[in-house]
């Protein structure tokens, strides 16, 4: 008799960007690397934690960069395909660019996960990729202890709509515009605590394509941009702010949430990764006195696939989240604002 086919979360020590490095740490292994060098084409490197490389051609256009991959938050291989590519793909789009094509990259541990499953993640990645109208041109696997699934994404975009996450202005408004609750969602499966529906509305956002990116990036009203994914609302937030050298204001109450992201967080449902989110940059963050801390936990909690933090124009902050909300994204909302430094993030209840 066959043994049972194990779940695919149970063979992952966590799961989606859940499983990124801590951000402390990253900072700094990536500050005792050399610098990039001076290649005068090379608009964006690491310097300041942005999202994806940017790399100036001849006549205008700039090649965007990026990769990102990780292990499951969900059971189903198909979804976890359409997850992870959607949340590659993501980093183009957050660098104002529209992506051209990708790579696959695959890790599976042999012998304890069936080929037919492996078939379907990579099937469920390809399917995403075609619906952001691009091919898995090709790719490369390995065997691993863990599952790994991801890709290499190539964009463009010409060099005036690039947007970079340390060009956000005083006086700016920050609109984000996705729900937050991933990561508590994600906790919730691995718990059998997710409440009916909330599976669908976890799937449903975490493979909605950020393909407004590169719109906005047309508009020169927008100043920056990045998506928020494994560090939090709260740490890509600093990120802008120290790359902006600015104080970014976050209103709690504004922040749009998955519809069951605040009860689960009540109930404790909560990732390792919001912990170590906040030991890594919390010393950064004013928080409201007596601020409980499930608040803190969904302002933390680590986004797979999350949505775009905007900085804009605050006189058309209104307009362009309408927009964003036609083109898509129902929960967008404007949740604080950028003021003079010095760098950091104050959250106001």
């Amino acid at each position: 008799m066959d043994a049972p086919t194990p779940r695919l979360t149970s063979l992952a020590h966590g799961g989606g960007c859940g499983c990124k490095l801590d951000p402390g740490i990253l900072r700094g292994l990536l500050s005792a690397q050399p610098a990039a060098g001076p290649f005068e084409r090379l608009l964006v490197g690491n310097e300041t934690a942005d999202d994806a490389a940017v790399w100036a051609l001849d006549d205008g256009t700039c090649l965007i960069a990026t990769t990102d991959f990780f292990t499951p938050m969900v059971d189903d291989p198909h979804d976890f395909g359409r997850i992870a590519a959607t949340n590659a793909i993501s980093d183009v789009y957050a660098m104002g660019g529209r992506p051209l094509l990708a790579l696959a990259i695959l890790g599976m541990p042999v012998g304890r996960i069936a080929p037919e499953i492996v078939a379907e993640i990579l099937k469920g990645g390809a399917g995403l990729c075609a619906e952001a109208g691009i091919p898995v041109a090709g790719g490369h696997s390995i065997d691993t202890p863990e599952p790994i699934y991801g890709l290499a994404v190539i964009g463009t975009a010409r060099r005036e709509h690039v947007r970079r996450n340390g060009d956000a202005r005083a006086g700016d408004a920050l609109i984000l515009t996705k729900g937050i609750g991933v990561g508590i969602y994600s906790a919730a499966i691995k718990r059998d605590g997710l409440p009916e529906g909330g599976y669908a509305e976890f799937v449903a956002t975490t493979t909605l394509l950020n393909r407004v990116g590169p719109d906005l990036a047309t508009d020169a009203d927008v100043h920056a941009m990045t998506d928020v994914t494994g560090f939090g609302l709260l740490g890509h937030g600093l990120e802008i702010a120290r790359a902006s050298g600015r104080r970014l204001v976050i209103e709690a109450g504004a922040v749009p949430l998955l519809t069951h992201a605040t009860a689960l967080a009540r109930d404790g449902f909560v990732t390792g990764a919001s912990n170590r989110n906040w030991a890594a940059f919390g010393a950064d963050v004013a928080l409201p006195e007596s601020f409980p801390d499930w608040r803190r936990h969904l302002l933390t909690d680590p986004q797979t696939s999350g949505g775009l933090l905007v900085s804009c124009a605050a006189g058309r902050a209104a307009a362009i989240r309408d927009r964003i909300r036609a083109a898509g994204y129902p929960l967008a909302a404007i949740v604080g604002r950028v003021e003079t430094g010095p760098a950091g993030l104050t959250v106001e209840a």
